[in-house]
């Protein structure tokens, strides 16, 4: 097997890749060892950037997203007694969109078996090889136990945390920054209605909550819990009992419904750098992940992808390699601002059990909240900073 492009990971990120070189006249193959139902299954992040929407349009995967995605104003950070909004139009000009990660996947999926690349699920194996040379290799083993091998000119590793192209990258030297956070989420998806027009990110002494949902009839909760918080502990009613005192407000009313979905997610920030070996590039979470607190990761996957995109096509094309020499710091740059955003996010949000950090929080929230200044700081970096900082 030939292609221009091997990428590893069906993910997004992989996805959305394939279908941006595609529209340039390069070839690709995406490898997933997944199935495709359990890729299109896989709930993650719902919160889209103006970038990220302009870009999934551009690249012709957009029409259900603005059909069925919800666009959004602002946000409503809330402490005791306080509900305040943040109106993103007025203070940085953008807006934000909720629509899946789940959906996004299923809508780049469809473009590509429809006419699109080859898209191979099922495959285990997989391994880099040659990646320092001019001719990289992907052997794997297909769905039907066959080995084969997948002669490239350019490797992308869009495989995640887990995958196998980090490693790589790792082996002949580079760093890594990681910070685990002593709290995770309680998720859950819930068949009722929103109880509220905009998200609301609140900070609770019993710890944050936020508000979220998936379509005018389903909801997306989350509760803060322990890392090592069973599910198991949490039955729907303690759950509901739970968001209502987290985000009690005077005049509002919190509406229940069947939970369908439920579990506990860590959060962490990670980092890896270089995101490049040789003929080998990573993107996504193969190079970083963030804690969901700022909605960063699918966006920083697609910004990531777009950088690597616009590289690709020079160096396949042209034969030029300005863009993909200064890929990794590039990509790198707008990595550490949304990681730093995520962290500010999550640990102004987030209960320690420390009542000093609680004083300290609650200053911070007030000042965001009396302070045109500090509030466009989070609208600017929340709905996307532009693409090369």
């Amino acid at each position: 097997m030939r292609t221009q492009v091997g990428i590893i990971g069906a993910g997004p990120a992989g996805l959305l890749l394939s279908r941006l070189l595609t529209l340039q006249g390069i070839d690709s193959v995406v490898l997933e060892n997944r199935s495709r139902s359990y890729v299109e299954a896989r709930i993650r992040a719902g919160i889209l950037e103006q970038h990220t929407v302009d870009t999934l349009i551009a690249a012709g995967v957009g029409d259900r997203l603005q059909r069925e995605g919800l666009e959004h104003s602002g946000i409503h950070l809330q402490y005791p007694g306080t509900r305040h909004t943040l109106d993103f139009p007025s203070l940085c000009g953008r807006t934000v969109w909720v629509y899946g990660q789940t959906e996004v996947t299923k809508d780049l999926i469809k473009a590509q078996l429809d006419g699109g690349p080859p898209l191979l699920f099922e495959v285990s194996d997989v391994t880099p090889l040659d990646v320092d040379g001019d001719a990289p290799r992907l052997s794997f083993t297909d769905a039907d136990g066959v080995a084969q091998v997948l002669e490239c000119d350019v490797i992308a590793g869009t495989d995640g945390f887990h995958g196998v192209s980090r490693p790589v990258v790792q082996e002949v030297g580079g760093r890594v920054w990681e910070r685990t956070y002593p709290y995770a989420w309680l998720g859950v998806l819930a068949d009722v209605a929103p109880s509220t027009d905009e998200l609301i990110y609140a900070w609770h002494p019993d710890g944050f909550a936020l508000h979220s949902m998936r379509s005018p009839s389903v909801s997306r909760l989350y509760l803060q819990v322990a890392p090592d918080e069973k599910i198991e502990n949490w039955s729907d009613d303690r759950i509901w009992e739970g968001l209502a005192t987290r985000f009690a407000l005077d005049g509002w009313t919190l509406e229940t419904g069947p939970i369908t979905e439920k579990s506990v997610l860590p959060m962490r920030s990670f980092v890896s750098a270089p995101m490049r070996r040789g003929r080998l590039f990573l993107a996504g979470d193969a190079a970083h992940i963030v804690p969901p607190t700022g909605a960063k990761g699918l966006n920083l996957a697609v910004a990531d992808v777009t950088l690597l995109a616009s590289a690709l096509v020079r160096l396949l094309t042209e034969r030029r390699t300005d863009l993909v020499d200064s890929y990794s710091d590039r990509a790198l740059a707008r990595v550490w601002r949304c990681t730093h955003f995520s962290w500010w996010m999550t640990s102004m949000l987030h209960r320690s059990g420390d009542d000093f950090d609680a004083e300290l929080q609650l200053s911070q929230l007030r000042r965001v909240a009396s302070s045109e200044a500090a509030a466009r700081e989070l609208a600017e970096n929340y709905t996307g900073l532009p693409l090369d900082l």
